[in-house]
């Protein structure tokens, strides 16, 4: 048995011991092979398909998006969020051949997004079962609207029963902290999770959208298995200098290598190391105009 296995087997129970009546059970990696894959669920949600993992769960969208349709069930409603036509050709392949109703964010759930602040952001979704519902998370970033979408569609699907108000105050209360965490607006500091190119090319854009013109200064560490070279182009544009730097885990690159990999890139970089001398070195570097974000590893951020 693998460190894994046992803990969600510790979960299970404990969830059973518990008398708990609804859980939301995260895949670790992929989903076919998941320990996690056991169960039985109300309803199988899939997030929106990119380039991860890849020595595991294969080279191509196809590959990938195979893996992670094993958690589709016979019967059993899916949601998917907006994915690319690759992934989604296999998604409805596998619904299809397992009878399982489909439901896909952007087609049978539709959004419009109503306005955004650095604090929040409003939509409004519409589907069969209701012409219009108005809903407000402290996310940031248009991928958030999505995943707040597809989590709306999922209760829909999944037969619980709970009332509008009750998902529109829950989503109101969210907290998901280092996904574009506001943690300072003056000068910003800003702690995120982005680790691979997809996620990259997302917080560039809410960048751009909150920050449009500010110069940028990324607190940057990444894990041994990350496609590096990948982030790096996706944020150029908007860099002014990359701080790299490593957390205290076994996994983490060394800074220096990510300083050879960004000078390779053609983006200005310089190593400190530990993390708290990283932020100290960003903040100098910004002053009172910059912009500090922390991103590429959650071990990383969550040392910041």
């Amino acid at each position: 048995l693998t460190t894994f296995e046992i803990t969600t087997a510790l979960a299970f129970l404990y969830f059973a011991r518990q008398g708990c009546t609804a859980a939301v059970i995260e895949v670790g990696l992929g989903g076919r092979l998941d320990a996690t894959n056991v169960v039985r669920p109300k309803v199988a949600v899939i997030t929106s398909i990119s380039y991860d993992h890849m020595a595991v769960l294969g080279e191509t969208l196809t590959l990938i998006a195979g893996e992670k349709a094993g958690i589709i069930k016979e019967n059993c409603p899916v949601v998917s969020a907006p994915q690319t036509p690759e992934a989604l050709k296999v998604l409805e392949k596998a619904a299809a051949e397992r009878s399982a109703p489909l439901t896909l964010v952007g087609r049978e759930v539709v959004i419009t997004p109503l306005m955004r602040s650095l604090a929040l952001q409003t939509f409004q979704v519409a589907s069969a079962s209701i012409p219009m519902l108005t809903l407000t998370i402290p996310l940031l970033g248009s991928h958030q609207i999505d995943n707040a979408a597809t989590a709306f569609a999922a209760l829909e699907a999944s037969g619980l029963g709970l009332s509008y108000s009750a998902i529109q105050k829950g989503f109101y209360r969210v907290k998901w902290p280092a996904r574009f965490e506001v943690a300072r607006q003056e000068p910003p500091v800003i702690f995120d999770s982005a680790h691979n190119r997809d996620s990259f090319a997302r917080l560039r854009q809410t960048l751009d959208d909150h920050f449009p013109t500010r110069p940028l200064y990324l607190i940057f560490g990444v894990s041994e298995d990350k496609m590096l070279l990948d982030m790096i182009e996706e944020i150029r544009p908007r860099l002014t200098k990359i701080i790299a730097t490593r957390a205290d885990h076994p996994r983490a690159l060394e800074a220096e290598k990510i300083v050879e990999m960004a000078r390779q890139a053609g983006v200005e970089s310089e190593a400190a190391t530990p993390v708290e001398a990283a932020l100290a070195r960003a903040l100098e570097l910004a002053g009172e105009t910059g912009i500090v974000l922390s991103a590429g590893s959650l071990f990383v951020t969550a040392e910041v």
